[in-house]
Protein backbone atom coordinates (compact mmCIF):
# COMPACT_ATOMS: atom_id res chain seq x y z
CA UNK A 1 0.00 0.00 0.00
CA UNK A 2 2.99 2.27 0.52
CA UNK A 3 3.44 3.00 -3.19
CA UNK A 4 -0.25 3.84 -3.63
CA UNK A 5 -0.48 6.47 -0.87
CA UNK A 6 0.96 9.52 -2.65
CA UNK A 7 -0.84 9.03 -5.98
CA UNK A 8 -4.18 8.36 -4.25
CA UNK A 9 -3.72 11.37 -1.97
CA UNK A 10 -2.82 13.53 -4.98
CA UNK A 11 -5.92 12.33 -6.88
CA UNK A 12 -8.13 13.06 -3.87
CA UNK A 13 -6.67 16.54 -3.30
CA UNK A 14 -6.91 17.51 -6.97
CA UNK A 15 -10.53 16.31 -7.16
CA UNK A 16 -11.36 18.19 -3.97
CA UNK A 17 -9.74 21.42 -5.22
CA UNK A 18 -11.33 20.99 -8.66
CA UNK A 19 -14.86 20.49 -7.36
CA UNK A 20 -14.54 23.14 -4.63
CA UNK A 21 -13.28 25.78 -7.07
CA UNK A 22 -16.00 24.95 -9.61
CA UNK A 23 -18.68 25.13 -6.92
CA UNK A 24 -17.35 28.49 -5.71
CA UNK A 25 -17.17 29.87 -9.25
CA UNK A 26 -20.65 28.58 -10.15
CA UNK A 27 -22.22 30.12 -7.03
CA UNK A 28 -20.26 33.39 -6.80
CA UNK A 29 -19.60 34.48 -10.38
CA UNK A 30 -21.78 35.22 -13.38
CA UNK A 31 -21.18 33.81 -16.86
CA UNK A 32 -18.36 35.71 -18.56
CA UNK A 33 -17.00 37.26 -15.37
CA UNK A 34 -13.23 37.29 -14.80
CA UNK A 35 -11.37 37.16 -11.52
CA UNK A 36 -7.65 38.04 -11.55
CA UNK A 37 -5.55 35.95 -9.19
CA UNK A 38 -2.00 36.90 -10.26
CA UNK A 39 -2.37 39.86 -12.59
CA UNK A 40 -2.76 38.86 -16.23
CA UNK A 41 -0.87 35.61 -15.66
CA UNK A 42 -3.57 33.71 -13.73
CA UNK A 43 -7.18 34.68 -14.44
CA UNK A 44 -10.33 32.71 -13.69
CA UNK A 45 -12.87 33.29 -16.48
CA UNK A 46 -16.30 31.74 -15.95
CA UNK A 47 -17.63 30.04 -19.05
CA UNK A 48 -19.31 26.72 -19.76
CA UNK A 49 -18.79 24.07 -22.41
CA UNK A 50 -21.67 21.69 -23.08
CA UNK A 51 -19.62 19.33 -25.22
CA UNK A 52 -16.12 17.95 -25.12
CA UNK A 53 -12.71 19.34 -26.13
CA UNK A 54 -12.84 22.58 -28.13
CA UNK A 55 -16.63 22.81 -27.60
CA UNK A 56 -17.37 19.97 -30.02
CA UNK A 57 -20.66 18.20 -29.40
CA UNK A 58 -22.18 14.91 -30.50
CA UNK A 59 -25.83 15.06 -31.45
CA UNK A 60 -28.57 14.49 -28.90
CA UNK A 61 -28.87 11.95 -26.13
CA UNK A 62 -26.97 9.25 -28.04
CA UNK A 63 -23.98 11.57 -28.36
CA UNK A 64 -23.97 12.34 -24.64
CA UNK A 65 -24.24 8.65 -23.82
CA UNK A 66 -21.43 7.75 -26.25
CA UNK A 67 -19.20 10.50 -24.86
CA UNK A 68 -19.91 9.42 -21.28
CA UNK A 69 -19.12 5.81 -22.15
CA UNK A 70 -15.86 6.88 -23.82
CA UNK A 71 -14.89 8.93 -20.74
CA UNK A 72 -15.57 6.00 -18.41
CA UNK A 73 -13.52 3.62 -20.57
CA UNK A 74 -10.69 6.17 -20.81
CA UNK A 75 -10.62 6.71 -17.04
CA UNK A 76 -10.62 2.94 -16.52
CA UNK A 77 -7.67 2.60 -18.88
CA UNK A 78 -5.75 5.43 -17.24
CA UNK A 79 -6.48 3.95 -13.81
CA UNK A 80 -5.31 0.52 -14.91
CA UNK A 81 -2.14 2.03 -16.35
CA UNK A 82 -1.53 4.02 -13.18
CA UNK A 83 -1.77 1.01 -10.90
CA UNK A 84 0.35 -1.04 -13.32
CA UNK A 85 3.05 1.65 -13.12
CA UNK A 86 2.89 1.73 -9.33
CA UNK A 87 3.12 -2.06 -9.12
CA UNK A 88 6.13 -2.11 -11.47
CA UNK A 89 7.85 0.76 -9.59
CA UNK A 90 7.97 3.24 -12.47
CA UNK A 91 9.55 6.64 -11.85
CA UNK A 92 7.67 8.59 -9.17
CA UNK A 93 7.38 11.68 -11.39
CA UNK A 94 5.64 9.68 -14.13
CA UNK A 95 3.26 8.10 -11.63
CA UNK A 96 2.31 11.47 -10.13
CA UNK A 97 1.79 13.02 -13.57
CA UNK A 98 -0.50 10.16 -14.63
CA UNK A 99 -2.33 10.59 -11.30
CA UNK A 100 -2.92 14.26 -12.21
CA UNK A 101 -4.31 13.26 -15.62
CA UNK A 102 -6.50 10.62 -13.96
CA UNK A 103 -7.85 13.18 -11.47
CA UNK A 104 -8.66 15.62 -14.27
CA UNK A 105 -10.42 12.97 -16.33
CA UNK A 106 -12.38 11.77 -13.30
CA UNK A 107 -13.30 15.39 -12.54
CA UNK A 108 -14.72 15.70 -16.06
CA UNK A 109 -16.90 12.64 -15.49
CA UNK A 110 -18.14 14.10 -12.21
CA UNK A 111 -18.93 17.39 -13.97
CA UNK A 112 -20.76 15.61 -16.75
CA UNK A 113 -22.84 13.54 -14.34
CA UNK A 114 -23.71 16.26 -11.82
CA UNK A 115 -23.66 19.43 -13.90
CA UNK A 116 -24.11 18.19 -17.47
CA UNK A 117 -21.38 20.62 -18.46
CA UNK A 118 -17.63 20.45 -18.83
CA UNK A 119 -16.19 23.80 -17.88
CA UNK A 120 -14.14 25.46 -20.59
CA UNK A 121 -11.70 28.23 -19.88
CA UNK A 122 -11.54 30.10 -23.19
CA UNK A 123 -11.59 29.72 -26.92
CA UNK A 124 -9.38 27.22 -28.77
CA UNK A 125 -5.61 27.74 -28.47
CA UNK A 126 -5.91 30.38 -25.79
CA UNK A 127 -3.04 28.71 -23.92
CA UNK A 128 -5.03 26.79 -21.34
CA UNK A 129 -4.32 23.24 -20.22
CA UNK A 130 -7.76 22.12 -21.42
CA UNK A 131 -6.64 23.01 -24.99
CA UNK A 132 -3.92 20.37 -24.75
CA UNK A 133 -6.12 17.47 -23.64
Amino acid sequence: MKGYTKPLLLIFLVLLADQASKTWIKTNMYLGQEFKILGDWFIIHFTENNGMAFGLEFGGEFGKLALSLFRIIAVGGIGYGLFYMIKRHYHRGLILNVALIFAGALGNIIDSVFYGVIYKYESLFHGRVVDML
